[in-house]
């Protein structure tokens, strides 16, 4: 998927889902044997750059070790963009 023409608002709806798809290893634990590598990836491709890559392999890392799937890296990641940097998405075209 190519996140680079979304917009934050929906990289925000992706967020939100992504880190609910962490919760699954909670009833089924093998799961993140999958989700980890894929999750450490979307993050990754979502947010570009430097910071992107460190965000991918945090994310890799937490949904990879046990119990650590509540921590939301997807979401904190967005606020760490939008918020906190305070990035827009003005060049952003909506296409759909």
């Amino acid at each position: 998927m190519n996140f680079d023409k979304v917009s934050k608002t929906k990289k925000l709806a992706y967020s939100i889902l992504f880190d609910a798809l962490g919760f699954v290893s909670f009833v089924f634990p093998f799961f993140d044997l999958i989700w980890a590598p894929a999750a450490g990836y979307l993050m990754t491709k979502m947010y570009k750059g430097k910071t992107g890559k460190i965000a991918g392999i945090i994310t890799f890392i937490e949904e990879a070790l046990p119990l650590m799937d509540v921590i939301p890296t997807f979401s904190i990641m967005w606020i760490y963009t939008y918020v906190w940097k305070g990035e827009t998405d003005e060049k952003v075209i909506e296409i759909d």
